[in-house]
């Protein structure tokens, strides 16, 4: 019995160290999801014409999130690393580069949604909303640049095991945007009514007060001293830059492969009536809100493991992955509770149509078989990255999702008459793959420690990004 006393105690360790990581990065995703609830309420209490607007230009607004979060989530595990390694004064190299790969993706997202029109048209926007939408991207584009520097900012923070500025910002952002998205929609002060466009400035506006925040914060605060991040003026350097995206454009497509899954299940279910728009969106957005657990769990897995392999500890690598996928199929095992239990009682939360309230449930129940499938795949996916093993995941989401999720949910959907409940199947069916596949790639990598001669050779930082 003695034997087994500092393996559990190790086991103890890891998970409380997981879970302290973990909740702020929780609240943190909360209070992003949390954003979108506002501009809708407020929308929706100006007209239905612009709730409708906003709904759209949200759907593509998110594109360019994840793939903006995507690219920067290459930072937490680099800075992860180079901490575990004891190499801490190479953290600013990293982050001055980093801050130059989001400027670049900022302006580069920025240009992508104030040119999104043709993509409007394509998915058929009807055409007395299209001003709108337009006038609504218009105006959060100029958040795009904030954006990315506020996720460099984020990574840097979390990768030093350093949480909470997430969470305290991020829901700082949400309080701020509440009096700021009112006054510029509804026109208050003497400022015009703007509707849409409102709504979209005020967005943005509170995306640069966060990035703002965030960075004299960083600057200022004892637990970053040391780190030399704006010791000196670094032009961006391409191989260092390169170096950074390596790891973060699989990311970023991997997140927009399973973001553009639920865009296009949305508007293939759009085809199905509106009783089913409604119910789908329901579901998706209970789906989603509970969503936001394992995915802070998932970040914080990413930092556990990129300590471990800094420290060249194979064990700490298996401890901490395997502790953080345990976590998360236990706060899956909740939701799931929750979504089959009560799932007339979560739809009737929502809408008080019958015809609504029955196809959502039917849905919420189905969200309910997934939860285990979408823990264990962002927990592996978190996992892998602490490895910077993004490559052959971005291939094993690309093939889940795309080549077995969305064909499934298609012909189960329109050729054997399952109708939303087909295209939820074939989400469950996906998510599934997935999870397998990510899950026997971390245990393979994490058992057969192929990630430990790169840890050898490059203990955090490849040649090229040292001083």
């Amino acid at each position: 019995m003695k034997s087994f006393r500092p393996e559990r105690v190790r086991l103890m360790h890891e998970m409380r160290a997981t879970v302290r990581l973990a909740l702020p990065l929780v609240l943190a995703q909360l209070a992003a999801i949390g954003s979108n609830v506002i501009d809708a309420l407020l929308a929706g209490h100006f007209s239905a014409h612009v709730l409708g607007a906003v709904a759209v230009g949200a759907s593509i607004w998110s594109l360019a999130i994840v793939s903006g979060i995507g690219m920067m989530m290459a930072v937490p595990p680099w800075v992860a690393q180079l901490d575990g390694a004891g190499r801490r004064l190479e953290v600013g190299a990293v982050f001055r580069q980093a801050l130059w790969l989001a400027f670049g993706m900022g302006v580069l997202l920025w240009f992508a949604v104030r040119h999104a029109m043709p993509l409007i048209e394509l998915i058929g926007v009807t055409p007395s909303l299209r001003q709108d939408v337009q006038a609504f991207l218009l105006a959060i584009s100029w958040g795009a640049p904030a954006l990315t520097c506020y996720f460099a900012l984020r990574g840097l923070s979390e990768g030093l095991s350093l949480t909470r500025p997430s969470m305290y910002f991020s829901l700082g952002g949400l309080a701020l945007l509440v009096p700021l998205g009112y006054v510029l929609m509804f026109g208050k002060f003497g400022l015009p009514p703007q509707g849409a466009h409102g709504c979209g400035m005020a967005t943005a506006a509170v995306l640069w007060i966060e990035m703002l925040g965030l960075g004299i914060y960083v600057l200022r605060h004892p637990n970053y001293r040391g780190l030399g991040l704006l010791d000196h003026f670094e032009w961006p350097h391409l191989r260092r830059i390169a170096a950074l995206a390596h790891v973060g454009l699989p990311m970023a497509i991997t997140l927009l492969a399973e973001a553009g899954l639920f865009v296009a299940t949305a508007l293939i279910i759009s085809s199905l009536g509106e009783d089913v728009i409604a119910s789908h969106q329901v579901a998706i957005n209970i789906a989603s809100l509970f969503f936001m657990i394992p995915l802070g769990l998932a970040m914080a897995i990413t930092v556990r493991v990129g300590n471990a392999v800094g420290r060249g500890d194979a064990r700490g690598v298996r401890y901490a992955g395997f502790c953080g996928i345990g976590l998360t199929l236990g706060t899956q095992l909740v939701s799931a509770a929750l979504m089959l239990s009560l799932p007339h009682f979560i739809a009737s939360l929502y809408t008080h149509d019958p015809k609504v309230i029955a196809l959502a449930v039917q849905l919420i129940m189905l969200a309910g078989l997934f939860q285990f499938s979408d823990g264990i795949q962002v927990a592996s996916n978190g996992a892998l990255r602490g490895l910077k093993d993004t490559r052959v995941p971005m291939a094993i989401t690309l093939f889940a999702y795309w080549m077995i999720g969305m064909p499934l949910g298609w012909w189960l959907t329109f050729r054997q008459g399952m109708g939303a409940r087909g295209m939820w199947v074939g989400l469950i069916a996906g998510l599934s793959v997935a999870a397998v596949m990510l899950f026997v790639r971390f245990w393979r990598s994490a058992w057969r420690e192929r990630w430990q001669h790169a840890a050898v050779t490059e203990p955090a930082l490849p040649a090229t990004l040292g001083h």
